[in-house]
C-alpha cells in the first residue's frame, strides 16, 4: 500500500538553473569532468511541443552541459544525448504512461490519482523519480519520489537541487538509502555507457 511520507522543503529554492547546477557540481565534484566544453545545442521547442509541456530550466540546462549520469551505483539521471531528444522524450512519456498502469487509479495514492508524473530518473532498486506536472510554471513543479517500496514524498525544489540535497546530505534520504556524491557512469555518443573506474 502507497503512503505518503510527507514534503521536504529546501531552505531557499532555487529558481536559477545556472546557481543550481554549480550547487550540484559543489555537492557532487566529480561531475565537473564529465562537464562539455560548450552547452550542447537541442531542439528544445520540438522536445517541448513532443511532451505536451514546458520543462524546467534546470533540467535543460543539466542536460546542455552533461550527459545522462548515474550517482553512487544506485540513481541514474535520464537526460537526452544532442539529436536524440524526441526519442527520448517519446521514451519517457511512454514509460510515464506505464508507470500509470502499472499503478491503477483504485491502487494509486489519492493525491497523485489526477496528477500527470513525468518520470527523470530511477534506481537500480526500483525507486522512480519524477515531476508532479502541477500547473503551467515548470520552475515550481514538485518532485516527486515513489519508493519500490510503497512509500512515496514530495520535494519542494527542482530537480537539480534534489540532486544536490540528497548527495550533500541536506535533505532526509525517506525509504531511499543514503546517496554518496560519487559519479559511477555516463552516457557516450551512439547509446553507450561509461563505467567509472
Amino acid at each position: 500500500m502507497e503512503e505518503l511520507i510527507g514534503t521536504q522543503k529546501p531552505a531557499h529554492r532555487i529558481i536559477d538553473p545556472d546557481e543550481a547546477i554549480a550547487v550540484l557540481e559543489r555537492a557532487v565534484p566529480g561531475l565537473v569532468a564529465l562537464r562539455r566544453e560548450k552547452p550542447a545545442v537541442f531542439d528544445w521547442r520540438a522536445v517541448e511541443e513532443e511532451a505536451g509541456r514546458t520543462l524546467p530550466s534546470d533540467f535543460k540546462s543539466l542536460a546542455e552541459w552533461y550527459p545522462a549520469f548515474g550517482l553512487d551505483d544506485f540513481l541514474g539521471i535520464a537526460l537526452p544525448w544532442p539529436g536524440e531528444e524526441v526519442v527520448r522524450v517519446e521514451a519517457e512519456v511512454t514509460r510515464s504512461a506505464r508507470w500509470d498502469s502499472d499503478y491503477p487509479a483504485d491502487l494509486r495514492p489519492a493525491e497523485l490519482i489526477s496528477t500527470t508524473l513525468m518520470p527523470w530518473g530511477d534506481s537500480a532498486e526500483g525507486d522512480q523519480f519524477f515531476w508532479s506536472v502541477l500547473g503551467d510554471d515548470p520552475e515550481h513543479w514538485l518532485v516527486t519520489i515513489c519508493s519500490r517500496n510503497g512509500p512515496w514524498w514530495h520535494y519542494e525544489g527542482g530537480m537539480v537541487q534534489f540532486l544536490a540535497e540528497l548527495c550533500a546530505g541536506a535533505l532526509e534520504p525517506w525509504a531511499l538509502p543514503p546517496v554518496k556524491p560519487q559519479i559511477t557512469g555516463w552516457a557516450v555518443e551512439g547509446g553507450g555507457w561509461q563505467q567509472a573506474v
